[in-house]
């Protein structure tokens, strides 16, 4: 699995509308776990039609790249694996921190009944399995002055009552998304994934089972 070294290449841009979409526009030159991260991000996407509202400097909005050569190829058919790597990073990284976090289907991370993390998956497929993914994550780290018309989030901040250096919180993010990554490697690895990912998952109850 590539890169052999211990650290991620991370991009840092002042400004970026999607992360995601510039890391798709650098795709060939970066490396696996390759990271764009932007200091203020002006059109982040949540799910579907929704956006993500971040204070510039006072959050996490970065894309990461996951590339799957052998060992760890996947199937389109598995590709709940990517959801499951990226959640449990999130929640042994917040869970660093003292925060006892769960999944909700399919890709956000909650305390209690608020938000604190979303993410957004866009898969590249060749010949029935998952060349790579495209992994944006939205984490709130240091927000406190919320939009009145958002329901329910929270921030790292104001759960601890501490500030965070957003730099080395996602270096800290990235080692645990390395760890996690690791774990395709193996079949006791992505059993492992499947296991814990059922144990801290939860749906709302008016969506569908």
């Amino acid at each position: 699995m590539e890169p052999s070294d211990s650290r991620a290449q991370i991009i840092w841009l002042d400004e970026a509308d999607s992360t995601n979409r510039v890391l798709r526009e650098r795709l060939q030159g970066l490396d696996n776990l390759s990271i764009v991260a932007a200091v203020a991000q002006t059109a982040g996407r949540g799910q579907g039609s929704h956006t993500w509202y971040a204070s510039p400097g006072e959050n996490l909005t970065f894309s990461i790249l996951y590339r799957y050569v052998e060992p760890c190829r996947i199937a389109a058919s598995e590709m709940i694996l990517v959801t499951q790597v990226t959640t449990l990073a999130l929640r042994d990284y917040l869970l660093g921190h003292g925060i006892e976090a769960r999944i909700k289907w399919p890709n956000d991370m909650w305390v209690g009944d608020r938000k604190i993390c979303g993410i957004l998956i866009e898969n590249i497929l060749e010949e029935g399995t998952l060349r790579e993914s495209i992994v944006g994550i939205g984490l709130n780290l240091n927000e406190r002055g919320w939009p009145a018309d958002l329901p329910n989030p929270v921030s790292l901040s104001e759960l601890t009552g501490r500030r965070y250096d957003v730099r080395a919180e996602l270096e800290r993010l990235e080692k645990e998304i390395r760890r996690r990554f690791a774990l395709l490697d193996s079949a006791d690895g992505r059993k492992s994934l499947q296991e814990e990912f059922g144990k801290y998952m939860f749906r709302l109850p008016e969506e569908p089972k």
